[in-house]
């Protein structure tokens, strides 16, 4: 493992417990994974693997999110780090927070909740291909 990580973003901590799950069945110690329970936790995660000098290769984030919505948080990402690639994961967003998603830069997909697992396995890999 060579100082990455995926971080998962979502209010329901089952929901990330098992998407964090999920990515370590199938990528095993590739990757660290991070978890927070909304945006606010997320942004000072983002900051402390920084510190610690930590490369984020990718947020997953829920759309969903007491206080700042994923769309709003996923910007706030883009405009502190453009590189950070970012996957949204809803069951309820609105065409408006889609559309607005679909514009920031480093969004690399959009996926329905309940996910497919191999659905998001190759979103994942064509976003953190094998090197």
């Amino acid at each position: 493992m060579d100082n990455q990580a995926i971080l998962c973003v979502d209010d329901e901590a089952i929901i990330l417990m098992s998407l964090k799950r999920e990515l370590q069945t199938r990528f095993g110690d590739r990757f660290y994974y991070e978890t927070a329970l909304n945006a606010e936790e997320a942004l000072a995660t983002i900051s402390s693997l920084i510190e610690d000098g930590i490369n984020i290769i990718l947020i997953i984030s829920d759309w969903l999110m007491p206080g700042m919505k994923g769309d709003e948080f996923l910007e706030k990402v883009y405009s502190l780090h453009p590189d950070t690639n970012v996957i949204m994961i809803t069951g309820h967003a609105d065409k408006t927070a889609l559309e607005r998603v679909e514009q920031i830069p480093s969004v690399r997909g959009i996926v329905k909740k309940p996910w497919s697992s191999t659905e998001l396995a190759h979103l994942v890999e064509s976003v953190c291909p094998a090197g």
